[in-house]
């Protein structure tokens, strides 16, 4: 009998741990989503709903042999899962990979499981922006700037504002890097406004066109017909509060070995996101750790020791596009890391923002 694998979590990395194991194991993938969302697309798919039914794809794609169990994990025990609905699988390897939350429309809305409904969210708010002519986006970090770029790109013709607390962008990165994106936002007419923290959010919702008036901590007002939220990450950990499992660290992320097994166990593994690590929270770092996840198993399933160790980059790396024709990014090299041109962003990321990387994978005829 086949050894069975239960991933929970059908984002970046659970989906690629799934599909690197379908072939030599019996793969359980737990995810109550209908489809895998690719978070990379969803701001173009905010501002060109036409394009939106390209950042999803249906999980019943994804694997050949094994299974997907449309549920959400209540708690997890060192021996398998046990599911919302009061099922539960039994497995012989885990894999922790819920990855994070964060607000809409950067990640689909809370309960917001099926295709239809997300794109129905994103169609409502789409006309909400639609009839905007000016924009508040709170948060400087890449989700805000991202989301920008992708307005000024669809309708140049609407100001921009975007505030940030703190007092420079993307802390860490090259100068080279900062200065070419500061001026590329110039270029955009992207009224960027830094050590700028509100004094209290905006008093209607995020994504509902509702002429406001904001004010500052510094007592400046900044008036806008809509705004939208770029902030507030929270890892999707809650399932392992029961303590069944393992402790969580502070901030709850789960605690992991080098070779990203969960400190105490041999055969549960966790990775992006919710992972202790020093890591940057972003698809290509979760990527990397299924890599590793998928290789260790695999050996484990053969009969052999798990070898495979996950070293932290020494130096971090982005794409920040801003809509499909501009952006910024750091790259690794052999020399160190170096600013990725305005072609480089646009052929690694920003003209389709990975769709057909992913459409590869979740392929039925793959």
């Amino acid at each position: 009998m086949e050894q069975v694998v239960a991933v929970v979590g059908g984002g970046y990395g659970g989906t690629l741990v799934a599909k690197e194991l379908d072939a030599v194991a019996d793969v359980v993938l737990i995810d109550p989503r209908e489809a895998f969302v690719n978070a990379a697309a969803s701001l173009r798919a905010l501002v060109r709903p036409e394009w939106a039914p390209n950042a999803f794809f249906p999980l019943r794609n994804l694997l050949e042999r094994g299974r997907v169990i449309r549920d959400r994990a209540v708690s997890v025990d060192p021996a398998g899962v046990t599911l919302s609905s009061g099922a539960r699988v039994e497995a012989d390897y885990l894999v922790l990979a819920t990855g994070s939350g964060y607000p809409y429309p950067a990640k689909p809305r809370p309960g917001a499981t099926e295709v239809a409904r997300q794109l129905d969210d994103l169609r409502e708010t789409h006309q909400e922006l639609a009839g905007a002519g000016r924009v508040l986006i709170v948060g400087g970090g890449p989700v805000g700037l991202e989301l920008a770029g992708e307005i000024r790109d669809v309708w140049p013709d609407k100001d921009v504002i975007v505030v940030d607390r703190g007092d420079h962008l993307l802390p860490g990165f090259l100068p080279e890097v900062r200065d070419g994106l500061h001026r590329q936002l110039a270029d955009r007419r992207i009224d960027l406004r830094l050590d700028t923290r509100l004094s209290a959010l905006p008093p209607v919702p995020p994504g509902v066109a509702a002429g406001f008036t904001g004010t500052t901590a510094a007592g400046e007002r900044i008036a806008a017909d809509i705004w939208f939220r770029a902030f507030g990450v929270h890892l999707d950990t809650g399932y392992l509060t029961d303590g069944r499992l393992t402790p969580l660290s502070d901030r709850g992320a789960i605690p992991v070995t080098a070779r990203l097994t969960v400190e105490g166990y041999d055969h549960v593994y966790a990775l992006g996101d919710v992972a202790d690590l020093p890591d940057p929270k972003m698809a290509s770092y979760a990527m990397e750790h299924a890599a590793i996840v998928a290789e260790n198993i695999r050996a484990q399933v053969a009969g052999e020791p798990p070898q495979a160790v996950h070293v932290p980059a020494p130096d971090r790396r982005i794409l920040l596009p801003l809509g499909p024709h501009a952006g910024v990014g750091q790259l690794p090299t052999p020399d160190g890391p170096a600013a990725a041109t305005v072609g480089e962003v646009r052929r690694r990321k920003g003209s389709d923002l990975f769709t057909a990387r992913f459409a590869a994978w979740f392929d039925p005829g793959d």
